[in-house]
């Protein structure tokens, strides 16, 4: 949820089974790789995860970078269903779920940012952050699997 600055008061968010499997299958899948994607949904409520392209030209292993025009059709596509977008998700391939330098500096602070650390090609641990509005810091602030 928003507050009257657009600033994200989201304290936990909440993910719904669907979605996580979403965003653990797309992270799988990219390994060695980051892959990267929207959350979609309501409030701090996680409905549907969106898997977009790692576009970064340099090794993605340690990078990702999402094309502006792919991130647009995203929130035009969770508009239309009556949602938006809550945040990114992206992979740390045998890093742990930390939120980087390169993270921070490209970061939005109106969205939170999920980490899914993956070691050997599986799922390791996740950590959800948000960003300052100065891109300066960014605190973690907890996460939830809903149960089906």
């Amino acid at each position: 949820m928003a507050n009257k600055k657009g600033k994200s008061s989201v304290s936990e968010l909440c993910i719904r089974p669907d979605a996580w499997a979403v965003m653990l299958e797309h992270s799988r899948s990219a390994y060695p790789e980051e892959c990267c994607g929207a959350m979609l949904g309501q409030d701090r409520e996680v409905r549907e995860a969106v898997p977009l392209t790692n576009s970064f030209a340099g090794s993605r292993r340690n990078r990702y970078e999402i094309r502006p025009e792919e991130l647009l059709a995203a929130t035009r596509a969770a508009r239309d269903r009556g949602l938006r977008i809550l945040g990114i998700y992206h992979s740390h391939p045998g890093r742990d779920a930390h939120f980087s330098a390169a993270d921070l500096k490209n970061s939005c602070p109106w969205y939170c940012f999920l980490v899914l650390s993956m070691r050997r090609g599986e799922f390791h641990h996740a950590a959800c952050w948000r960003p300052n509005t100065a891109q300066t810091a960014a605190e973690e602030i907890g996460y939830r699997l809903l149960e089906a």
